[in-house]
C-alpha cells in the first residue's frame, strides 16, 4: 500500500509546474479585467453551515455537497459546491447596498461528483455576478464579460446557447402540474426524450393545447427557437408570452453588442431550473461536449439572509480553460530568469535586489548544486567583470 499513497481521489487533481504559473497568469488577467469592469473581489469562505450553502437552490447542489459536523457547535456543515449563495448573502446581509452590485470571486470548490467542465470534481470556479438590477442589459453585460472570459483564455469559435425557465415553468402551471409531476415532466425534458415526456403528459391527464405546448417544447431549439415558439406556443399565458418576449430583447441587444457570436436557443435546457428565475445560457465550443462557462438570472436568492434583490452572474472553471485555451503556455509561462552565484557579497547582493526590484526572476546558486542556469530557466547569469557584477548570456 505504501506505494500507492502518491495516489489521488478521482477527479482530485495536483497542478505542476508549468500549468501553475499558466493558471496563476490566467487568474490574474481575469481579475484585473473584473476589475475594470467595475466587479469587486470577495472571497467566500471554504467551508460552511449546510443550509446557506444550500440556499435557494433547491436540491441542485444538495447531492454535490461534502457534508460533516460540526465538532464545536454540533450544527452540519458543507463544503462549498458553488459560491454564488455565499455572495449573494454578501449582498443582502453584509453590503445592503441600494444600487447595483457589482461582485467577482475565485476559489476552489468541491463536488461529490464530476459535473462536467473541465471532468474534475475540485473546479477552480471564477465568476462574476450583478446584484440590485432586473433588466437585460445587467443579462447581456454578463453575457460580455464571458465573452472576454474566454477571450483572455484563448478559446475562439465560441457560441452561446440559451433558454428561460420561466417558459416551462409557465406550461407547467398553465397545465396543472403539481410539484412533483413538475419535476419529473423536467427530469424527462432535459434528456430530450420525447416518447416519454408524451407518455408522462398522458399519464398526468393534461389534455389539449397544454398537452401538445409542453410535448413540442422539446423540438424548440436551434437559430430560429424563438421565432418558432411564437407560433407553437401562441396559447400559452401570459407569464410564458413575457418570458418570450424577455429572451427575445436579450437576443436583439446581443445582435447589437456581440454580432459576431452565434446564439442558438434551447427551450427546453433549464440548467439551474429549481433557482434560476429567468434567462439561462451556457457558452460552448466545438468539439467540447460540456458547457466552457454557465450562467443565468436568479433573483430572489438572497431573501432567506433578509434581502431579496435580482441577480444575474457566470462561472467557469480556470482548469477547464487551461484545457481548451490556446496560446496560454506561451502567454503566462514563467519569464526567463538570472543566475547568481551564492555569496554574501554586498555588491553582487545588491545587483540581485535590484534586478528582483525590477521585476527580474533571480536564481541564487547553492552550494553544491548539481544544476546550470538552463536547468532551472535562467537564460543569464550574473558574472564579476572590471569589478562589477553584470548579466551576461548563461
Amino acid at each position: 500500500m505504501q506505494e500507492e499513497r502518491w495516489l489521488l481521489p478521482a477527479g482530485i487533481e495536483e497542478i505542476l509546474p508549468p500549468q501553475a504559473q499558466v493558471i496563476e497568469g490566467l487568474r490574474r488577467n481575469l481579475l484585473d479585467l473584473y476589475c475594470s469592469w467595475g466587479f469587486e473581489l470577495v472571497i467566500p469562505p471554504f467551508i460552511d453551515y449546510l443550509e446557506s450553502l444550500l440556499t435557494g437552490t433547491g436540491h441542485d447542489l444538495d447531492l454535490q455537497t461534502f457534508k460533516l459536523t460540526d465538532q464545536e457547535s454540533g450544527r452540519l456543515l458543507g463544503v462549498r459546491a458553488d459560491m454564488t449563495p455565499q455572495v449573494a448573502r454578501m449582498d443582502a446581509h453584509h453590503l445592503r447596498r441600494e444600487g447595483p452590485t457589482r461582485l467577482c470571486y475565485l476559489g476552489t470548490v468541491l463536488h461529490t461528483r464530476s459535473d462536467g467542465f473541465a471532468g474534475t470534481r475540485s473546479p477552480l470556479q471564477i465568476g462574476a455576478e450583478i446584484y440590485g438590477h432586473s433588466g437585460t442589459e445587467s443579462d447581456v453585460e454578463i453575457l460580455r464579460l464571458v465573452m472576454l472570459t474566454l477571450d483572455r483564455a484563448g478559446i475562439d469559435n465560441v457560441y452561446l446557447d440559451m433558454g428561460h425557465v420561466g417558459i416551462y415553468r409557465g406550461l407547467a402551471r398553465q397545465a396543472g402540474l403539481n410539484a412533483a409531476q413538475e419535476t419529473a415532466l423536467f427530469e424527462v425534458l432535459q434528456r430530450k426524450a420525447i416518447p416519454e415526456v408524451a407518455a408522462l403528459i398522458r399519464d398526468f391527464g393534461v389534455t389539449g393545447p397544454a398537452a401538445r405546448m409542453l410535448l413540442i417544447l422539446s423540438e424548440l431549439n436551434g437559430d430560429d427557437a424563438l421565432k418558432r415558439a411564437r407560433t407553437e406556443l401562441s396559447q400559452a399565458d401570459e407569464s410564458v408570452q413575457n418570458a418570450l418576449g424577455y429572451l427575445d430583447r436579450v437576443a436583439e441587444q446581443l445582435r447589437e453588442w456581440l454580432p459576431g457570436v452565434p446564439v442558438h436557443f434551447d427551450l427546453a435546457e433549464l440548467r439551474g431550473y429549481h433557482y434560476k428565475t429567468g434567462v439561462v445560457f451556457a457558452a460552448f465550443v466545438p468539439g467540447w461536449g460540456q458547457e466552457i462557462a454557465r450562467g443565468g438570472r436568479y433573483d430572489d436568492i438572497g431573501q432567506v439572509f433578509g434581502r431579496a434583490r435580482p441577480a444575474v452572474g457566470f462561472s467557469t472553471d480556470l482548469k477547464g480553460l487551461l484545457r481548451r485555451g490556446k496560446g496560454l503556455e506561451e502567454r503566462y509561462k514563467l519569464p526567463d530568469g538570472v543566475f547568481a552565484p551564492w555569496s554574501s557579497d554586498g555588491a553582487l547582493q545588491e545587483a540581485v535586489a535590484g534586478l528582483r526590484a525590477a521585476g527580474l526572476r533571480v536564481v541564487s546558486e547553492l552550494p553544491g548544486q548539481g544544476d546550470g542556469p538552463r536547468d532551472v530557466g535562467c537564460s543569464e547569469m550574473l558574472a564579476l567583470r572590471d569589478g562589477r557584477w553584470i548579466r551576461v548570456p548563461a
